[in-house]
């Protein structure tokens, strides 16, 4: 689930749970029209207004919460309270009818609407050399259904996939999460502050929210407490080989 739809369903948790599902209340405590926060929940796609880094630190603000507190990942109880009290918007199913799951191999043919999505990995260039590169694994891949991937503008050949190493992310992606990447999506002009991107750092892969700033980029984890925001000057992101990979447009993990 993305962020995006993360603080979407948390803020309607809050107006609830504190508000009487009273909108208008909602949006006079954060200091907001009325029809601004409707257009948070709308069922119209070219009408829906997401919640962005600057917003969700107000609304936590001016609601009392701790700072990350619409960042939180929903937990199954959360889906379900949502599901039994109407609070899950239009974008968050707290279900998904499943077809029959069927095991499948690299002999297992393609059907028509699947396409074959390749993972990238870090190479040691020279043993003990200390210096990696980044590059396909011929021998990993996912299938992805290539409408999903045309719901997300992503152009098949721009779909990868890459696995999350550390706790940075936590608690929105663990270590070892798989992550989708369109790396169409990989210059600075292309960042949206606050979504998720993989990049290349010194032949290192890494996924952290981007930032611009006026000077270069921010770098920032989830896990603030022990990893801190680290800031690059476009001096440094030549001198520290700092490249995006591409945009996290799908990511998921196993329950522990």
């Amino acid at each position: 689930m993305e962020i995006k739809d993360i603080r979407r369903a948390r803020v309607r948790q809050i107006i609830d749970r504190d508000f009487g599902g009273k909108d208008a209340d909602f949006a006079a405590r954060v200091d907001k029209q009325p029809s601004y926060i409707s257009r948070l929940f709308t069922d119209k796609a070219e009408h829906l207004r997401n919640i962005g880094e600057k917003m969700a630190r107000d609304f936590e603000k001016r609601c009392g919460l701790e700072p990350g507190s619409l960042d939180r990942p929903l937990s199954e109880g959360d889906l379900k309270s949502a599901a039994i009290s109407g609070a899950a918007t239009p974008r968050i199913q707290p279900s998904v009818a499943m077809s029959d799951i069927q095991p499948w191999d690299e002999d297992t043919p393609l059907d028509d609407d699947e396409v074959y999505v390749p993972f990238l990995r870090e190479v040691e260039l020279a043993a003990g050399s200390g210096r990696f590169a980044i590059e396909e694994n011929e021998g990993a891949k996912l299938r992805f259904f290539k409408t999903d991937l045309r719901r997300n503008n992503v152009q098949f050949v721009n779909a990868k996939c890459v696995l999350v190493s550390g706790n940075s992310m936590l608690p929105v992606l663990r270590d070892g999460a798989t992550v989708g990447i369109n790396v169409g999506k990989n210059s600075l002009s292309d960042i949206v502050d606050g979504d998720m991107y993989a990049i290349a750092h010194h032949g290192q892969l890494r996924v952290k929210q981007l930032y611009r700033l006026p000077s270069g980029i921010r770098l920032r984890s989830f896990n603030r407490d022990e990893h801190p925001d680290e800031d690059y000057t476009f001096a440094d992101i030549q001198d520290q080989q700092i490249s995006i990979l591409g945009h996290v447009f799908w990511w998921g993990m196993f329950a522990r």
